[in-house]
């Protein structure tokens, strides 16, 4: 059931007065989209909202009367200051454009023979000029006061005008929109034609339009039914477009729906209560597609009748494929067993995640690799996204990570040509740790940290806080110790409120991994003993399980091998019944650990040999590392030497420079000089995290403005600026601006 967003009237007439910095990222980012960017009514937006608002509990307004009513007055008066003639032109150009973009207006102007010197009116006072393809807005505010300002008879006599020109190919669902904003009453069979408009708009990716259709439709509508029903399929396509606060306030005033109140708990509030309400959908689902047919037929057998389009997104297995998704996020994967029950009793075909994870869950591991390999299969190019999300899920759970970042590359690709932009966000979550796993941390993270601003841009905040924490393992990957650590406790505070047993997992697993890998092997293990012990909502089994290998290193530093060998027992089960080339060279290296000191080379060399067959190359100059050191320890220093200059490159590749201070100071104890990284290019001193800030900083860009791209603090950006200054021994921004200049940004 959808709650209503506002159930008592809002008083913004004196509202506390507060600045963008104190809002949270996510709410910060929304505002600034939702008011175009622009800097004056955003101040004037974030002085308005009430508590609930700020704090990201309600949805923002989405009226421009509602975000900035001051701006706005202030350029209607603007528009109304200029010449009859003036004003007709630039309402003609808004109504083209605004809220939907139809692209008809200068084929309006020489269909209704209009004269289009009184442009320069406008052009004089700096509110608009003529361009190739129509009028240019001074902004988007422009834009909508130029629509404000006119009368309703005008404007409805414009949207005539531009409906009558848009007769090409395709252009249907636009004229159609122009027809209804035209209109002066309800009509039931402009209703009609809206929502075959809207299944016509959404078929080629038009979700924007797709939602403003139905929202008219269902204003349109004279049945309270119908309005309510339209309504809560154009919050679902304002969703899929990415306008999060629009889709939750259109749900507040359309009928109950399992499926989207699952929707949003999956991506934007409690993920514990996401499950319940999209097995329901499921099982409501069959009943729908069956009326929805009905529906159909009944409508078809009326002249002229129209209908909308069934939702591709509210069938069975998609609601099970998020379903599924519900458990993964929370972490509780016994709830797969109760999904795939219910699959089995309506006959439906599970998403092959699902199974997989059900049977993985009750440790048959043969049949969960069956049935994830079906679903990793199903990875064409152009498949529905969400299944393709799926297949990535299923490729990394196999440990094959070239097929993960395939599915999930085709999935973000599948979304944007669909218009889904929801859906591109959450595939980029999974293709992180892809990217971590094959050694690459600084592309990761660059795509993580642009998929960060979507994911806050769209609403989808439980998607961020998961992005948050692969940014806190790319950061201790690279060695940035504070950014870890802030990406990490900012994602555990926040996923710990929301029942996201995956990303508070993935936090805590980064925070043990920056302890291994700088050497603090007691904490590593400590955090690591931790994660097998948190439930659902705290922890993550996946997660548990990928983390094994370093928490046998960790284990076998302290001296504590008890829990490790069982631990390492499971891991190597899974990983012979996958067949991971990765799994099982990691598994190797466990034994190694584990073993003997004189047992441990073979072990090692067995998952060297593994690791030449896989992808995750980061693991395996770890591997090397381990081996060189164990080799120095028993005097073989030529072998140890070798693996442990492989080892030293690799690291230097990566960007991993905690772990090549490893590397060295394992070779000085061996008495062997180690080559210094890069001498010629100043940046190799720096982490990946430093690099991207300086780069910034060279470009001209303030602390805060560093910090709203990066969603760090500024105080955290300052204190990163200050380490550049000293490992690159300058004093200035000039300075860096020059070093960088002079080579260091190749």
């Amino acid at each position: 059931m959808v709650t209503p967003v506002n159930p008592q009237p809002l008083d913004r007439t004196s509202p506390p007065r507060r600045t963008a910095s104190e809002l949270p990222d996510g709410v910060r980012v929304r505002v600034l989209h939702a008011v175009y960017g622009d800097p004056r009514a955003a101040a004037e937006l974030t002085a308005r909202l009430t508590d609930r608002e700020s704090a990201g509990l309600d949805p923002l307004p989405t009226g421009p009367a509602e975000l900035a009513p001051e701006l706005l007055r202030a350029h209607r008066a603007e528009i109304r200051a200029l010449p009859d003639g003036t004003r007709l032109l630039l309402l003609l150009a808004a109504a083209d454009q605004y809220p939907v973009a139809t692209h008809a207006f200068l084929r309006a102007v020489a269909a209704a023979r209009l004269d289009t010197r009184p442009l320069e009116a406008a052009e004089t006072a700096g509110i608009a000029h003529a361009g190739a393809g129509g009028v240019v807005f001074r902004d988007a505010w422009t834009r909508i006061a130029a629509y404000e300002a006119g009368s309703p008879s005008d404007r409805r006599e414009v949207h005539r005008l531009l409906a009558r020109v848009l007769n090409g190919d395709g252009e249907t669902p636009r004229r159609s929109w122009h027809r209804a904003a035209g209109a002066l009453g309800p009509s039931g069979r402009l209703v009609a034609e809206l929502g075959a408009a809207a299944g016509e708009a959404r078929s080629t990716g038009r979700l924007t339009l797709a939602r403003a259709l139905l929202e008219r439709a269902a204003a349109l509508s004279p049945d309270p039914a119908t309005q309510s029903r339209l309504l809560t399929r154009a919050a679902t396509d304002a969703w899929q477009a990415g306008d999060a606060d629009r889709a939750r306030r259109l749900a507040a005033r359309g009928s109950a729906d399992d499926a989207l109140t699952g929707l949003f708990a999956l991506r934007a509030e409690n993920a514990t209560e996401a499950f319940d309400a999209l097995l329901g959908a499921v099982s409501g689902s069959e009943r729908a597609i069956r009326r929805r047919a009905d529906e159909v037929r009944g409508r078809n057998g009326s002249a002229g009748a129209h209908s909308e389009e069934p939702y591709e997104d509210t069938g069975p297995t998609v609601l099970l494929a998020r379903a599924t998704e519900a458990a993964i996020y929370t972490g509780d994967l016994r709830r797969c067993r109760d999904a795939a029950r219910v699959a089995e009793g309506m006959g439906v075909v599970p998403p092959g995640t699902l199974g997989g994870l059900a049977a993985a869950f009750e440790g048959r591991y043969e049949q969960a690799r069956d049935q994830l390999e079906a679903a990793a299969g199903r990875c064409a190019p152009g498949d529905e996204p969400t299944l393709l999300v799926h297949a990535g899920i299923a490729a990394l759970m196999l440990g094959d990570h070239t097929r993960a970042a395939t599915a999930t590359h085709r999935a973000a690709a599948s979304a944007r040509a669909r218009g889904v932009t929801a859906i591109a966000v959450q595939a980029l979550e999974f293709r992180a740790y892809a990217d971590f796993w094959t050694g690459r941390p600084h592309a990761g993270a660059a795509i993580a940290t642009d998929a960060l601003r979507q994911a806050y841009a769209t609403g989808q905040d439980n998607g961020a806080c998961h992005l948050r924490a692969a940014l806190a393992m790319f950061a201790a990957v690279t060695g940035d110790g504070d950014t870890c650590r802030e990406r990490a406790a900012a994602a555990r505070t926040y996923a710990l409120g929301r029942g996201l047993g995956l990303p508070a997992a993935l936090a805590q697993w980064a925070l043990a991994f920056l302890d291994l890998t700088e050497g603090r092997f007691a904490g590593a293990a400590a955090r690591l003993r931790a994660l097998a012990g948190f439930g659902p909502g705290h922890g993550h089994r996946a997660i548990r399980h990928l983390a094994t290998p370093h928490y046998v290193e960790a284990a076998v530093r302290t001296g504590d091998t008890r829990v490790a060998r069982a631990a390492h027992a499971d891991y190597d089960r899974w990983a012979r019944a996958v067949g991971s080339p990765d799994d099982l060279a990691l598994s190797a290296r466990c034994r190694a650990l584990l073993a003997p000191g004189a047992e441990a080379p073979d072990h090692y060399r067995e998952a060297l040999a593994l690791h030449a067959h896989g992808t995750r190359d980061y693991e395996r100059a770890r591997t090397e590392l381990l081996f060189g050191s164990a080799l120095r320890r028993l005097r073989r220093r030529t072998e140890a030497r070798d693996r442990l200059h492989s080892a030293l490159e690799a690291f230097e590749c990566f960007g991993a420079p905690h772990c090549a201070d490893r590397a060295r100071a394992e070779l000085r104890a061996l008495g062997v000089p180690a080559t210094p990284s890069r001498p010629d290019d100043p940046t190799g001193r720096l982490t990946a995290q430093q690099l991207i800030i300086a780069r910034m900083a060279a470009d001209g860009a303030t602390n805060r403005e560093i910090a709203a791209r990066l969603a760090l603090s500024p105080r955290t950006i300052d204190h990163h600026l200050r380490g550049v200054f000293t490992r690159l021994d300058i004093r200035s921004r000039i300075e860096l601006v020059r070093l960088l200049g002079d080579g260091g940004d190749t």
